[in-house]
């Protein structure tokens, strides 16, 4: 199941890459080289937000974080330097800069952690800044969804679709991760509040007079029930401590922002019901074999254009 994991990674990055990066360059999608230079070291290009407020909009928007904030695979991605970091011109922060009318700073990258805010990452064809130093005194909102990969998303996503093979009716994952009396993943979701903090403090010294939104985590698993494997590969007893664990990593987010004069967006609730199980024409998060263009276990375009919505509402639009 691993290996399938990765394959189905791999073919949808390809696929996607062959396919939508000629379409938008006949749709007339700028490239990175046509945009003009950065204005300060680490900071992209700015893209201009469409809308009648453009012209006369405050500062930057900025949105921060890893592939939930990057909105890897949808359409159209890759887009910017590096092409590694996957990001779309429809992801949440892009949406909402757009429904603003805002000049947009698109630093999020594909498998951030809270370490990437304030040091290089590495990327597949290059690297991506520190992502605080995208950052400045002029930026209006700041958009942040980080944690997941200080948690180590994707290897747990693995782990517990090889233990599913095992014991398909019982909780192998959970099992392994509580041996020993401990809960190693809720030890991780504690262990990363401090850094989730640190990083919300940051952002306050870099960008002062900014609107400081961290974003929660979409609904990947359903509400109730036993899932739905092979789609999402998860034994049944498994699928409500994965569901209790993302219900506690945007608990301690909420906490974070709360402490930290950040508001929270919670986009659990408002994807609650659209899961990786449900039908194509329903959900808002993909499973592991994609049925539109995502990365699997991550938003569609539907399901960032509903984060975006929440970003909205939460800056009272």
């Amino acid at each position: 199941m691993r290996e399938a994991l990765r394959a189905a990674v791999t073919v949808t990055l390809i696929a996607m890459v062959l396919a939508l990066v000629p379409a938008a360059v006949e749709a007339g999608q700028s490239t990175p080289a046509a945009r003009p230079a950065a204005q300060s070291a680490g900071r992209p290009a700015a893209q201009s937000a469409t809308g009648p407020a453009a012209q006369s909009a405050p500062g930057p928007f900025v949105a921060l974080g890893d592939s939930y904030a990057a909105g890897d695979l949808i359409p159209w991605s890759p887009s910017g330097t590096p092409a590694g970091c996957l990001r779309s011109t429809h992801n949440y922060g892009a949406d909402a800069a757009a429904a603003l009318g805002r000049t947009y700073i698109d630093a999020a990258c594909t498998g951030a952690t809270t370490a990437d805010m304030t040091a290089p990452q590495s990327v597949l064809l290059g690297a991506n800044p520190p992502q605080l130093s995208f950052l400045a005194a002029d930026d209006s909102v700041v958009t942040l969804t980080i944690g997941g990969d200080d948690l180590g998303f994707l290897g747990i996503l693995e782990t517990c679709a090889r233990l599913s093979l095992t014991d398909l009716f019982g909780n192998p994952c959970q099992r392994h991760y509580t041996a020993g009396g401990t809960d190693r993943l809720a030890a991780a979701v504690n262990a990363t509040a401090p850094k989730v903090a640190a990083v919300l403090q940051q952002i306050h010294a870099r960008a002062p007079g900014a609107r400081v939104l961290l974003v929660g985590y979409p609904d990947i698993l359903p509400a109730a029930g036993d899932g739905c494997w092979p789609l999402v590969p998860f034994a049944f007893g498994d699928v409500p401590y994965l569901r209790t664990i993302e219900i506690d990593v945007n608990q301690m987010l909420a906490s974070a922002a709360a402490a930290n004069g950040a508001t929270f967006v919670d986009t659990y609730t408002a994807t609650t019901g659209h899961d990786a199980c449900q039908p194509a024409s329903v959900k808002d998060v993909e499973g592991l074999f994609p049925t539109s263009p995502a990365y699997p276990f991550h938003p569609n375009q539907r399901g960032q254009q509903v984060m975006a919505d929440q970003v909205l509402a939460a800056l009272g639009r």
